[in-house]
């Protein structure tokens, strides 16, 4: 199957997690939503990602956003792992783990890569907006652990440029000025843009970040 792209409907799916049940579009509801893959129950580096991801609720209900995670392995293993992640992380993992036995959702969304491992699925992580559309997807190897701050950073982006007629430069960081993009004309910037603005190029206009 061909590999999901930005702006494709994230494929709906029914399974089994930690929390029961799920039909994932419902689940998501209107909500924005994180999925992202661990290779493995029981891995060190999966450990303590889903351990930052309990540690960061507050961050991703501040931004509207539904998180769940997915290993092949069965939920009866998740439930024994989630013991080990609390203790070692110190803390109380509360979003569903998906069990993916039959690897289903993997190969939906693509998780496994045959060329690093033929069973196990990399750190894929696929960010899925309010309608249901892919708006970011970041493939890591098992051997690297995820940076959870560049998603909250990630995030911000996102839902700042789905609203406003802005772009995020790089290393931006909600609060930093942003670009205006080229689509607007210099005469609705006032009304647009009541922050004000700089133009350092014609094609690179700088303003407060609008919200």
């Amino acid at each position: 199957m061909a590999a999901l792209r930005l702006g494709d409907e994230a494929p709906n799916f029914t399974a089994q997690t930690t929390e029961g049940e799920i039909d994932f579009h419902n689940w998501l509801g209107d909500q924005w939503g994180i999925l992202f893959s661990h290779p493995a129950d029981y891995t060190p580096v999966c450990t303590t990602e889903l351990g930052t991801v309990a540690k960061y609720t507050d961050e991703f209900n501040k931004r509207n956003v539904k998180v769940a995670a997915l290993s092949v392995d069965g939920v009866a293993s998740h439930h024994g792992w989630i013991k080990d992640i609390n203790e070692t992380q110190n803390t109380t993992v509360n979003f569903p783990i998906i069990g993916d036995e039959d690897r289903k959702v993997s190969e939906l969304y693509d998780m496994i890569h045959p060329n690093a491992d033929s069973q196990l699925t990399v750190r894929s992580v696929f960010v899925i907006g309010p309608d249901k559309k892919i708006k970011l997807t970041i493939t890591y190897p098992a051997s690297t652990g995820r940076n959870f701050d560049e998603l909250l950073r990630v995030i911000d982006s996102l839902q700042l440029t789905a609203y406003h007629k802005v772009a995020t430069p790089a290393n931006w960081n909600s609060g930093d000025d942003c670009v205006i993009v080229p689509s607007v004309s210099n005469e609705q910037i006032p009304e647009l843009f009541p922050k004000g603005h700089k133009e350092i190029k014609p094609y690179l206009r700088m303003t407060p970040q609008p919200n």
